[in-house]
């Protein structure tokens, strides 16, 4: 009898974590090919192709990378000599290694931007014998420029696999009890720690161009249901006011502006705010340099007086609790 079959390994179940991305380094390099290949993605920017192609490489990739190394110096972890979000995701996983790993499953981590790459991850989880994979991609509320192309990540890898796993992608989970419990965990322990009392609650997501949102993405849906869970569930009379950052270029994006409010809110006569941002699983250049570093300053300068930021849930007891609720609906395996 020939024995001659190379060997294939089976009967396992893979969990893929997938986070948006980081560059390698702080280097004007890495920081040009991080934003190269994100910048690049027809979901991210919706234009007309040729124009933008031209436009990027010009000059976005010419003059935007040495902006953002300068963010991304003011909060890179050099003891670990990564960023924060890198950290966190592989803390993340870890933790869930340590909850529910076991020989029929494991769990991994991977990048839409970046390293390491979904690619890379899926074959990996394939070659180990994962015959089902579950990919969870770490955005609360889905939209097209982050769920949608994380998808798109996934199916192109599995477009070129001879012998394919079964395939699971969770879902957008921004009403999920467990994670509006986690972050109203995550505001009053902040509320604990601090001397002064907030006047206001910024709920600050991440921005998309209007434009999306009026051909059907449901973002900002989502965005206003976690805000408003929160609100049912926080157990204080402090009111919380959703807000959208980080908006890029000189269309219309979702409003109100973060920064704006910022700006805006001393001269209206609030001088004492805290700011949560519910949309990123772990801190990162949005939350920690945009918000904690430039947000506070304009804030401070406006004639506010004091100013927080809640750090995100990152790889803390109750988010671990979220993830493995989100992945144990999906197992195979009891």
């Amino acid at each position: 009898m020939k024995t001659d079959h190379p060997k294939v390994n089976y009967g396992k179940t893979g969990v893929l974590l997938v986070n948006l991305g980081t560059p390698n380094s702080t280097s004007w390099l890495d920081i040009r090919k991080y934003l190269k290949e994100f910048l690049s993605d027809r979901r991210v920017i919706e234009v007309n192709p040729i124009i933008w192609k031209i436009i990027l490489n010009l000059f976005i990739l010419t003059f935007r990378p040495g902006k953002t190394a300068k963010a991304y110096k003011k909060i890179w972890m050099t003891k670990e000599n990564m960023s924060p979000l890198r950290y966190f995701t592989i803390m993340q996983t870890k933790k869930l290694v340590d909850r529910i790993g076991s020989e029929k499953l494991i769990l991994d981590f991977a990048m839409r931007y970046g390293d390491p790459s979904i690619k890379s991850k899926i074959e990996k989880l394939k070659d180990a014998g994962c015959e089902n994979i579950i990919v969870l991609p770490l955005y609360p509320q889905y939209a097209a420029a982050t769920t949608a192309t994380v998808c798109d990540e996934v199916y192109r890898s599995l477009m070129k696999m001879r012998w394919q796993p079964s395939l699971q992608i969770v879902p957008h989970y921004e009403s999920e009890q467990l994670y509006i419990k986690a972050l109203v965990n995550s505001l009053n322990k902040k509320i604990s720690e601090i001397s002064w009392k907030p006047d206001l609650i910024i709920a600050s997501y991440h921005g998309i161009p209007k434009k999306y949102f009026d051909k059907g993405d449901p973002y900002q849906c989502y965005c206003q249901k976690t805000s408003r869970l929160i609100t049912e569930q926080f157990n204080n009379k402090i009111p919380i006011k959703t807000t959208f950052q980080s908006r890029f270029g000189p269309q219309e994006w979702l409003q109100p502006y973060t920064d704006k409010t910022f700006e805006a809110l001393p001269k209206e006569g609030t001088k004492n705010i805290l700011v949560i941002c519910p949309g990123f699983s772990s801190d990162c250049v949005e939350t920690l340099e945009e918000i904690l570093i430039q947000g506070k300053e304009s804030f401070i300068d406006a004639g506010g007086k004091n100013f927080d930021l809640v750090p995100c849930l990152n790889d803390n007891e109750d988010h671990i609790d979220l993830f493995q609720h989100l992945i144990k609906r999906y197992l195979l395996i009891k």
